[in-house]
Order: structure tokens, then C-alpha cells, then sequence
């Protein structure tokens, strides 16, 4: 190998990508089998699921999405009745997004879903392969904190990135 050379696939911004985007697909097969459920709209759904109520800019920083993806799931989310708007009674500009017994329903069955699914790669990787792979995502979250000084990346600087 000359010092020219270049291995892609060593690569470890590319290795992420690729595993990301490769676990990130096989669990929407799940997710879109039985719901129906575009990437955008699992991760809008999730968001509010997990924070509660939220605005559609909160929701794409929680979960690295562009604004117009998030507000193309929220539509969807709000024709399936799983999420209702309210405006802010400081600021009328600002919608406020929270789910609908429908939609907490919906999300409390993902959930499983996301479970058995996360059983799944444990049980594929083994203890070991997970402990590993935590262990250096740690670090890599770790990094992340110190180099935003705290502050998440915001969405459009990661939307190349954006895997799950």
C-alpha cells in the first residue's frame, strides 16, 4: 500500500454510515410492514412518544431531521389522528405537538416492536459485540457533547447523517 492510497472501507465516518443506514432499514421494513410508516414519521411518532409534547423545531433537533421532513410526518401523523397541534397561548406562531390516544397507542406498540427488535442485534452480536459497540459510541457521543459545548447539532448539519 503506498502512502496514496486510500481504503473506503476502513474508513470510519463511512463504516457508520453504512451500519447506521443498514440497521436504520432493517428495522423500518418492521415498522412500515405494520403500520405503514416512513422513516420520518417512526422518528416524529418516537420523538413525541418519548419527550411528550413538542414543537415541529424541537422534534427535527431531537431527531436530526430537516425541518420539511418533520413537517411532512406531522401532517401524516395528524391525517392518521396519532397527533394534534395546539398553538402557543405567548406566541400564536408557535404549534405545539403532543399525541392523541391513538397515537400514544400506536407508540406503546412500536415500542414492542423497537424491543424485539434491539433483542435481535443483541442476540446477533452477542454480548461482547454490544458491549464493544456501546462502548465506543460513548466515546463518540462523548466528543460530540464536548465539540457542540453541549448544544445539539442542528438539523441540517447532520441530514447527510441521518440513518435511523
Amino acid at each position: 500500500m503506498t502512502t496514496d492510497s486510500f481504503e473506503l472501507e476502513q474508513f470510519l465516518p463511512y463504516r457508520l454510515n453504512r451500519a447506521a443506514e443498514f440497521v436504520g432499514l432493517r428495522f423500518a421494513a418492521h415498522y412500515k410492514a405494520k403500520y405503514g410508516l416512513t422513516r420520518p414519521e417512526w422518528r416524529t411518532l418516537a420523538a413525541l412518544g418519548s419527550s411528550g409534547r413538542m414543537t415541529s423545531k424541537a422534534v427535527g433537533a431531537h431527531s436530526s431531521m430537516h425541518k420539511t421532513k418533520v413537517s411532512r410526518a406531522v401532517f401524516a401523523l395528524e391525517q392518521r389522528r396519532w397527533l394534534k397541534r395546539s398553538q402557543d397561548d405567548a406566541d400564536r406562531r408557535v404549534e405545539h405537538l403532543e399525541l392523541t390516544a391513538g397515537g400514544q397507542q400506536a407508540y406503546r406498540e412500536l415500542i414492542e416492536l423497537a424491543r424485539r427488535y434491539q433483542a435481535e442485534l443483541e442476540a446477533e452480536l452477542g454480548g461482547s459485540g454490544i458491549e464493544a459497540l456501546s462502548t465506543g459510541l460513548a466515546a463518540i457521543e462523548q466528543v460530540i457533547r464536548r465539540s457542540g459545548k453541549g448544544k445539539p447539532p442542528e438539523p441540517d448539519e447532520l441530514q447527510a447523517l441521518a440513518g435511523f
